[in-house]
């Protein structure tokens, strides 16, 4: 059960599946009742939208006989009044009900190994505590200035960030525990203004965090059990604009500011 949980939530709350099921009306409304934040369109097939992790529950379910399914929708459905919770689709008992400060509710289990994996509201994604990463022990972030100038900042010297992460064996937090993992070295560039000295010093908390790089699937090589970015974007370049990962791009340390609060650094 814990691995099937882990393996729904690490998908993100904003990851949506779809999927098509030959129901007939009957079951369609059953289901409505039994799954309120899943979307259900047309008629032979169905298709079914919603959140990677309240689809999968759909589909466990359905993958049970129809004799325990019926039992089960009988049993399982909501009261009047009842909450459900976001995370396993059960209803909540009173007592056993954990509201969040963003005002989402869970079963106390069920929030309390949901923050096991990733302190933030499963529905809202608002963060709780300090959000620690992935990324494999053992890196290095060194940063230097180079006296030249980034296109669109002509007016301050480049900000050069070195990154280097050892080639290693994952841990249990990674995709494939026990096997190793290719390291890698990368350069990003941000201009010395005030803004990308302010953006500098974020990253280096998100470095600190572990939240910079992960270990997956590598979107250039395809190569996998390799250290990837992860989710925070760098400048690569110095030039050829954003279709070359460089500058100009004037939009683009408001942008990063942003993926940095979404994972807490501000």
């Amino acid at each position: 059960m814990r691995h099937r949980f882990i393996t729904f939530y690490q998908r993100t709350a904003s990851d949506l599946k779809v999927i098509t099921l030959d129901l007939s009306p009957r079951n369609v409304s059953e289901l409505e009742q039994h799954y309120p934040l899943l979307l259900f369109k047309g008629t032979n097939p169905v298709t079914v939208i919603g959140h990677y992790i309240h689809v999968a529950k759909l589909e466990e379910s359905l993958r049970q006989s129809p004799r325990s399914r019926r039992g089960r929708s009988s049993n399982s459905l909501p009261r009047q009044g009842e909450e459900i919770c976001p995370i396993c689709m059960e209803p909540m008992a009173p007592k056993d009900t954990k509201k969040l400060q963003c005002k989402h509710s869970f079963c106390k289990d069920c929030v309390e190994q949901a923050f096991s994996y990733k302190p933030v509201c499963p529905v809202c994604g608002e963060l709780y505590g300090v959000l620690k990463g992935t990324q494999p022990e053992g890196g290095q972030m060194n940063c230097t200035i180079d006296p030249t100038s980034l296109p669109g900042y002509e007016r301050y010297k480049t900000i050069v960030i070195n990154y280097y992460i050892p080639d290693g064996i994952q841990k249990k937090e990674h995709p494939s525990p026990g096997q190793p993992y290719k390291g890698v070295s990368r350069t990003a560039y941000l201009p010395a203004s005030p803004e990308g000295r302010a953006i500098l010093e974020l990253l280096k908390q998100a470095f600190n965090q572990r939240l910079i790089f992960t270990i997956g699937r590598s979107s250039t090589s395809g190569k996998s059990n390799v250290v990837t970015w992860n989710d925070i974007h760098h400048k690569t370049s110095m030039h050829g604009g954003p279709s070359h990962y460089g500058y100009p791009d004037p939009a683009y340390l408001s942008r990063v500011r942003e993926e940095l609060q979404v994972k807490g650094i501000k």
